[in-house]
């Protein structure tokens, strides 16, 4: 594809030689290696709890620190970097006359959308990667804990996951970029609907949940009621980015973790079989288990992004 490579490494230079890049990742690794460090150095004072755990390298993710475990920081405050590379990516090149200039060159206009992507995508990737790297460094310092093998493939896929769930947002401020004219109105529209589908998802859920089943705290619910309840809950928040994230990560990076669901309902024999299996799951079936979630947030990272870059060459580039 013509032009795509210029387009890519003009991109990757702006994003990784820019203050806002540098301010945003300075913050959000600043936190994330707080998190990690509170959970090593509890991780340290526990070290006969620790003797016992068949995965203690993974508890550097997935062990709370002041307030939230590494996991969950990701999952509430991750979609922020992607919001920030893309809200601006084609109106600012509009605003600023660039976007004719570049176009009236040899380069394909799909170049320019697939260019900015992909570097916004890689950018993603290296941040990722490189906080990763240095919670494991942490860990290896302050604990003395050597990741295994399965560890080594459960951290891997969890940071496929996060950045194909980063690279959600991205796409969606992408999309905003293009629709919208003004820079301030793209940025504010990509920070309502992050509000929204992360936080309001989950409280309409629960109103709709306690209207199709209710419940009343101070009398006995019927069990099939608070299933009922819990289902619908759940069925609802899984429109939640966010929620396909936690549940699939959590469930990846936590192997004692059997389901995504909250509730179970089980009887007197299910009861006797779930307590003679409490090893951890392999990795092989915790992804089964969370398969429909990775699906469902590549899906949508991919239909976002392809219906930005529909709307992109369908629409008219004027100086």
């Amino acid at each position: 594809m013509q032009g795509l490579y210029a387009v890519f490494k003009k991109e990757l230079q702006d994003h990784l030689s820019s203050y806002r890049f540098v301010i945003l990742f300075a913050l959000i690794a600043m936190v994330s290696f707080i998190t990690s460090y509170m959970a090593a150095v509890h991780m340290r004072e526990n070290l006969e709890g620790l003797a016992s755990t068949r995965f203690p390298f993974l508890l550097l993710f997935s062990t709370p620190g002041v307030m939230f475990s590494m996991v969950q920081f990701v999952a509430f405050f991750g979609p922020l970097i992607g919001l920030v590379s893309g809200f601006d990516a084609i109106n600012r090149e509009r605003a600023q006359g660039t976007l004719i200039k570049v176009i009236s060159q040899p380069v394909y206009r799909d170049a320019v959308i697939n260019g900015k992507f992909l570097a916004g995508v890689t950018t993603i990737a290296i941040i990722f990667t490189s906080i990763v790297l240095v919670i494991s460094g942490f860990g290896l310092a302050l604990v003395g804990v050597v990741p295994g093998i399965e560890e080594i493939w459960r951290l891997f896929i969890y940071l496929i996951i996060s950045i194909f769930y980063v690279a959600f947002w991205l796409g969606l401020s992408i999309l905003f970029s293009i629709l919208f004219k003004s820079i301030a109105t793209s940025a504010l529209a990509s920070v309502a609907l992050w509000i929204f589908l992360s936080f309001f998802i989950s409280l309409g859920a629960e109103v709709v949940a306690n209207t199709v089943a209710p419940i009343d705290r101070q009398k006995e619910v019927q069990p099939e009621v608070l299933l009922k309840h819990s289902r619908v809950k759940e069925g609802i928040s899984l429109c939640s980015p966010m929620i396909l994230y936690s549940s699939a990560t959590g469930t990846i990076i936590d192997p004692m973790r059997k389901t995504t669901r909250s509730m179970i309902l089980m009887g007197p024999m299910e009861e006797i079989l779930s307590a003679r299996f409490q090893n951890p799951l392999p990795l092989g079936q915790s992804i089964i288990v969370v398969f429909p979630h990775i699906i469902a947030l590549i899906a949508i990272t991919l239909i976002c992004f392809a219906i930005s870059y529909s709307v992109f060459m369908l629409q008219e580039v004027r100086t």
